[in-house]
């Protein structure tokens, strides 16, 4: 701590030894103030004496360098100030000293910029004035002087003679504050003019002239260019435009002329003398200036036309009957005036047409036999033929006035092109024609007069005088109509319980003839039906008083009726009729009690018929009423398809159901139909249960597949059998070929033919695939016996194969009325629960049956000539095996 006072101690005292030695030089120098660099006008930096900027130049532009130094070397700073209540254009950096331009400069609003500048070293400060001239930029357009520019030039002035001066004034200096003069031509401004280039005179180019009857002011534009200048870089002409407005003042120097023309007048019968005819108007064509006009007739007017010399109105002084032309040219001159009413040199000339004409006082005038009349009436049958003249019409027209007045045209104002006007066109007087154009139209049932308007009028008359008259055509009927019924046929339904007499349809026809001629009277067309009749006069259509309809034995009737005039004109219309059907047949089955037997697996069928002729009649619904045991079957409503519960399957089943060997079961079946009222009957089905057949091969499926269709089987024995004879007469024709070869005649050659003992020789058996309820009968043929071939052939009757009922003994009997359409039923032998063994036995017996071919072939139900074939062909087998034996 000691050590370091002594060393502050020594350090304070240094500083002061320090100041006191110091402290006799300082005393002894002088401070001087800075000062700016004056480097000239040219130079950026400096004091900015006489220092110039162009106006164009742009804001923020830097413009120069304040620089200066301080005589003792301290840092120095700069100032630049402005006089109060005057715009600073500039700014200036304090450290650096440059001055950057901060407003826009115009030199024509003001060319000098009065500033202060400074510079200071923070003790001394130096102030300065300068000067900053703002030099000129091309930026101001030329100005016109003495807008808008107009004058008046009479349309006589000379060419070249100046009308007018422009002038415009550009503030800008040198080049750019110079102005030329040009004018701007196009297709809108009059080329006509010229201007002088610097003195901006207009005159009227040489050779060139106004007119003030062509156009009365001229638009001139004329264009004030500068000279060119710099404006920011840029070379910049500007240019200003003004258009001069010429009015052309009119001068003497036009004739007059005439308006309206050409002109006409007309002199009429009644006209007086001093009438007007006709006025003419002219005007001068100096329109700016007009001078009156002076009327006079120079030639044409004969005595008997006068014209006022002011207005022009040409008037007659002679009554019309005194004029000897119909068509008068009267030639008019019209001249200018001067301000003591002397006649000048300027007129024009034109023709004034008068016409003497009739006066269109009379309309045309429809005359009769006993005079003028307005209404004319005939009578006569409808449709006459076309190109037929009206001859009870006695019509003519008159039109009294004479020429054009005279000239008129007829037509006919009514139906269209019924009938036709001859002539068209009147001159003066014509006898009136009425021609018949379309003789369809006049109809008397359309109606039974027509009326017509018979127009006459004017044709080349401003009057348009016209005339009518009323043409009343009252029409005589003809029977010229056919009845027609209103409907090309006629439908009708009535129900086949209807009695004798019942109404079935009225028909209706319609004959628009009057009288007698419109009476209809009815007919059927024909004879086929006679169930029905109709009423001559009321068209009703109804049955015989004997007929019975019934809708099962023809339920659809169609036939003509007719319908004819008392001129036995007639036509036809067809009458459809359907006899309803009624429900008037009870369902009925085949018998009281049916018999069927089931094979498990399979259903049994029942079938009942309704005689009704339609739905829903005779659609029938089946149902099981009773059945022992309940709760076993199941019918279909249908078909009448009878099948076993699904879970009965077997015998085993039914014998634990039943505990009988004998499966015959009884149902109740009911056959309802569905027409209203509803009919029922019902019938007692004895069914007995069966297993499925074990009868083996495709003809046992066959048979067991249409057992319930009868005509199936049978087709298919008929085609079996069409089959084999087709065989049997190929193979008979290839062996009579054959043995017609044989028999050719050969060279002689001897032949040994030894025969095989009888005992090695087989009987030959022919399978007949003809099959019935037994198995297909078998012929054999047996060669060793001596009396010749014999073949025997179990006995079976062909009949169509149906499914497997029980033996013979416990088959119903057939019923005493069969339908037509069944066919007596032969079951196949099937084994029973109850008799099993019977048709084995059968089959058996069946098989071993042969008969004699010769003795009984009359029982076999083949052709005498399939036997002969089979004959021949065993005769050929014999020959064949003879001859490969040997």
């Amino acid at each position: 701590m000691k050590n370091q006072k002594k060393k502050r101690r020594c350090f304070f005292l240094l500083v002061f030894l320090v100041t006191l030695l110091l402290s006799p030089s300082l005393a002894g120098q002088t401070d001087y103030a800075p000062y700016f660099y004056d480097n000239g006008p040219s130079s950026t930096n400096g004091n900015m004496a006489l220092f110039s900027i162009s106006e164009d130049t742009e804001v923020g532009t830097q413009l120069y360098i304040l620089n200066g130094t301080d005589p003792e070397g301290d840092a120095v700073w700069f100032g630049l100030t402005f006089e109060k209540g005057t715009r600073e254009y500039l700014r200036v950096d304090p450290k650096s000293g440059n001055i950057t331009l901060i407003q826009e400069l115009d030199r024509e609003k003001q060319g000098e910029i009065l500033a202060f500048v400074s510079i200071t070293d923070g003790r001394n400060k130096v102030i300065e004035t300068i000067r900053v001239f703002v030099t000129d930029a091309n930026d101001e357009q030329p100005e016109f002087q003495n807008l808008p520019f107009t004058v008046d030039v009479p349309e006589d002035t000379a060419a070249g003679i100046s009308i007018y001066r422009v002038q415009a004034v550009d503030k800008d200096m040198g080049s750019g504050g110079s102005v030329n003069y040009y004018l701007l031509v196009d297709h809108v401004h009059s080329p006509g003019f010229t201007i002088d280039g610097h003195s901006g005179v207009l005159r009227i180019k040489p050779g060139e002239t106004l007119d003030y009857e062509t156009t009365a002011t001229h638009f001139v534009i004329v264009v004030a260019k500068d000279g060119g200048g710099q404006y920011k870089g840029k070379h910049q002409v500007l240019t200003s435009t003004a258009t001069i407005t010429i009015n052309v003042l009119d001068a003497q120097d036009t004739p007059p002329a005439f308006v309206g023309t050409p002109y006409f007048g007309y002199v009429y019968e009644v006209s007086l003398p001093g009438s007007e005819i006709s006025t003419v108007f002219a005007k001068d064509g100096d329109e700016g200036n007009p001078n009156p006009i002076h009327y006079s007739i120079t030639n044409g007017s004969e005595g008997v036309f006068t014209i006022n010399s002011t207005s022009g109105c040409i008037s007659l002084t002679a009554y019309p009957v005194t004029l000897r032309n119909e068509l008068y040219e009267i030639q008019v001159k019209a001249t200018e005036m001067g301000q003591s009413e002397e006649l000048l040199d300027y007129y024009t000339m034109t023709v004034v047409t008068v016409r003497v004409v009739d006066l269109n006082n009379h309309p045309p005038t429809f005359y009769g036999e006993n005079g003028p009349q307005s209404q004319f009436e005939v009578t006569m049958y409808e449709h006459p033929p076309e190109g037929e003249i009206l001859r009870g019409l006695k019509i003519t027209v008159n039109d009294s006035d004479q020429g054009a007045n005279a000239k008129f045209k007829l037509r006919l104002v009514g139906p269209g092109r019924v009938l036709r006007v001859v002539p068209q066109t009147v001159l003066n007087e014509a006898q009136v024609t009425v021609i018949v154009e379309d003789s369809a139209a006049i109809d008397y049932e359309k109606g039974k007069s027509l009326t017509y308007k018979l127009l006459a009028v004017e044709i080349d008359t401003p009057e348009r005088f016209s005339a009518t008259a009323d043409i009343v055509i009252h029409l005589l009927d003809t029977n010229d109509n056919t009845p027609r019924f209103t409907s090309e046929y006629y439908i009708a339904r009535i129900p086949e319980n209807s009695p004798g007499g019942s109404n079935v349809v009225s028909v209706t026809a319609n004959d628009p003839d009057s009288g007698l001629w419109g009476e209809v009277k009815y007919s059927i067309y024909g004879s086929r039906y006679d169930l029905f009749l109709i009423h001559p006069s009321s068209g009703i259509i109804y049955t015989q008083a004997w007929a019975i309809l019934d809708a099962e034995v023809k339920s659809k009737y169609n036939f003509y009726v007719k319908a004819e005039d008392t001129e036995g004109k007639y036509s036809l219309a067809e009458v459809f009729v359907t006899v309803l059907d009624i429900n008037d047949h009870v369902p009925e089955f085949d018998d009281s009690r049916v018999e069927r037997t089931m094979v498990i697996g399979a259903p049994v069928k029942v079938e009942a018929i309704d005689a009704d002729a339609g739905s829903p009649n005779n659609i029938i619904e089946y149902s099981i009423m009773q059945a022992e045991p309940d709760n076993i079957f199941d019918i279909n409503s249908e078909t009448g398809e009878i099948n076993l519960k699904s879970y009965i399957k077997s015998m085993e089943i039914v014998q634990n159901i039943t505990k009988q060997k004998d499966c015959r079961w009884s149902l109740v079946v009911q056959a309802r139909d569905r027409g209203s009222p509803s009919f029922s009957t019902t019938a007692v089905v004895n069914i007995d249960i069966t297993e499925a057949t074990q009868v083996n091969g495709p003809m046992a499926d066959f048979l067991l597949q249409s057992r319930d269709n009868p005509m199936k089987a049978l087709g298919m024995v008929a085609g079996v059998i069409s089959i084999l004879v087709g065989i049997t007469v190929l193979i008979s024709t290839a062996t009579f070929l054959r043995n017609t070869k044989s028999n050719r005649i050969m060279p002689a050659r001897r032949i040994v033919i030894r025969r095989r003992p009888p005992r090695d020789r087989k009987p030959w058996t022919f399978n007949v695939p003809f099959r019935g309820d037994q198995e297909a009968g078998s012929v054999n043929v047996n060669l060793n016996n001596k009396g010749g071939p014999r073949c025997s052939r179990s006995k079976s009757k062909p009949t169509p194969p149906r499914a497997p009922c029980l033996p013979p003994p416990s088959c119903p009997p057939p019923s005493s009325n069969p339908r037509p359409s069944e066919r007596p039923r032969h079951w196949a032998a099937v084994p029973t629960v109850s008799e099993g063994l019977t048709s084995t036995g059968s089959r058996t017996s069946s098989q071993s049956r042969e008969i004699n071919i010769s003795s009984d072939t009359s029982r076999i139900p083949v052709s005498s000539a399939l036997v002969s074939e089979l004959k021949m062909r065993l005769e050929q087998k014999i020959i064949e095996s003879n001859s490969s034996y040997y």
